[in-house]
């Protein structure tokens, strides 16, 4: 056997713990661009003011961001996103920000 195939065989078993690691957690950084901005307008489709989530109750936050997804709340940039989360998604992001990690 190749010493080259051996080495890529073996760096991708190596690999998928920590891509496996990747994927269960949320890309924080998503939200915080917009919600760890302390007092931060955002000028789309309007000024609004956008809330800080640090802190807010898991099931708050999940009950807001399906409620993009669906429609029930208009902001067109949070639908947007909350359209492309599943509710496991939902559910880290809101472990993560109601446990007051950031």
């Amino acid at each position: 056997m190749p010493k080259r195939f051996l080495f890529a065989v073996l760096g991708a078993a190596l690999a998928q713990p920590v891509l496996a690691q990747q994927k269960a957690e949320p890309n924080v950084a998503m939200c915080i661009g917009c919600h760890g901005i302390p007092g931060y307008k955002t000028a789309f489709p309007s000024v609004y003011h956008v809330p800080k989530i640090a802190g807010q109750q898991p099931a708050y936050i999940v009950a807001a961001l399906k409620a993009y997804k669906s429609g029930e709340r208009s902001h067109p940039s949070m639908r947007g996103i909350a359209a492309s989360l599943t509710e496991e998604d939902m559910k880290k992001y809101a472990d993560y920000y109601g446990g007051g990690k950031k």
